[in-house]
């Protein structure tokens, strides 16, 4: 490992800064008497004493001097090691300071005490977080071996968390206080997209193949689903309201209403449409006229140059679209909290109404691991239906 005299990379040489600048200037943890209170917030130095200086300073140097260091495999590896390192140690700093606050709040009988996440912490972690990915995205892994070493930076928290060491936290007090409907909330939110992919698959993708078959019909198709695209989502909500209450109310046998799950499912299907119709006509399109033409040759039926010709060929587009969708339905769907669809998004407006920022979280956070972890098993399904095509 060559080290050059100028930065070697920039992109790490920004997040060190910057990192450098959050540790200065913003509260690492904040305290406060109870969880509806403001706290005081506590920088990272305050807690650096003893070996916590090595723990913390160690990594954050080795990331400064991989600034310098030429492109490699070792040196993507090092940063990546080191990033993951340094996020687990501030998650455990963290937890630790939370611990002895806690216990000493005890001591002096105030069982309310909360320490919490200060947006030092979350400025840190999140360039931790890019660091890592940054330098794997460098090494130029596949999307399954990405996917795991992504994961092998998140395993220690994981693992601190599982542990118990993190529980002091406001975070996990939520949780623990809230668990049975975080739960409920968690389920409700994964049946809200399962609900909402299963009618956009069932009309996208024939839409699709009218619009390939059929270019006079796309035209004005494209056009329809870009305007509801353009209407926001909590205005689409309202206005499916009336009519669907109107429904209830003249077929009540439908178990339907004006509010509730099937607002949500269709105003979100009605969002998810115009990614799986365009993945599924670009799909299409970009089949060879050549693969077709020597398929048909070789006497397939047009049924079956569609499904074994066609359709294989245009997977890897659609699971791109698919991976849109269900990734934007994740995130609309906590919206749908406002019309009494459920789901995490209760937790977060609960939160917002009450001030409670650790609460508010508790809806966030899950939402985010959830996009992400759906964006990285769409990635790998994605590349797999390339290696498998005919």
């Amino acid at each position: 490992m060559s080290v050059a005299l100028r930065p070697a990379n920039r992109v790490l040489l920004v997040l060190v800064l910057a990192g450098l600048v959050a540790a200065l200037s913003l509260a690492f943890v904040t305290q406060a008497p109870n969880r509806l209170v403001s706290g005081v917030g506590v920088p990272l130095r305050t807690l650096l004493h003893g070996a916590n200086w090595a723990l913390v300073g160690g990594p954050f140097a080795l990331l400064a001097l991989a600034v310098f260091w030429q492109p490699s495999v070792a040196t993507q590896g090092l940063v990546t090691a080191a990033a993951a390192t340094l996020l687990a140690v501030l998650v455990w700093l963290a937890g630790a300071h939370a611990t002895q606050m806690a216990d000493a709040a005890e001591a002096a009988g105030n069982s309310a005490g909360r320490t919490s996440f200060g947006g030092g912490f979350w400025v840190l972690t999140v360039l931790c977080w890019l660091a890592a990915a940054d330098a794997v995205q460098r090494l130029k892994l596949a999307p399954l071996g990405r996917t795991l070493a992504l994961a092998a930076v998140l395993a220690p928290v994981v693992v601190l968390a599982a542990s118990g060491e993190l529980a002091a936290l406001s975070l996990f007090k939520e949780y623990d206080n809230r668990q049975d409907v975080f739960d409920a909330a968690l389920w409700r939110h994964a049946q809200i997209v399962g609900v909402t992919l299963l009618p956009t698959l069932l009309l996208g993708v024939p839409l699709g193949v009218a619009a390939h078959r059929h270019p006079r019909f796309g035209a004005p198709l494209f056009a329809l689903l870009n305007v509801i695209q353009t209407v926001p989502s909590i205005a689409l909500f309202g206005l499916l309201m009336a009519p669907l209450a109107a429904l209830a109310l003249a077929l009540p046998a439908l178990g339907i209403g004006g509010i509730g799950l099937a607002p949500a499912v269709i105003a979100l299907t009605l969002y998810s449409l115009l990614p799986i119709v365009q993945s599924t006509l670009t799909g299409l399109r970009e089949v060879p006229a050549a693969v077709v033409e020597a398929a048909t040759g070789m006497g397939l039926t047009p049924r079956q140059v569609f499904w074994r010709v066609q359709v294989p060929l245009a997977l890897p587009l659609l699971l791109s679209g698919l991976r849109l969708t269900t990734v934007q339905a994740i995130g609309l769907a906590v919206v749908a909290a406002l019309i009494g669809a459920g789901g995490l998004g209760a937790i977060m407006f609960q939160g917002l109404l009450s001030s409670a920022l650790d609460l508010v979280l508790l809806g966030v956070l899950p939402v985010v691991a959830m996009a992400v972890a759906v964006d990285a098993l769409f990635a790998v399904l994605t590349q797999w239906a390339q290696r498998h095509q005919p």
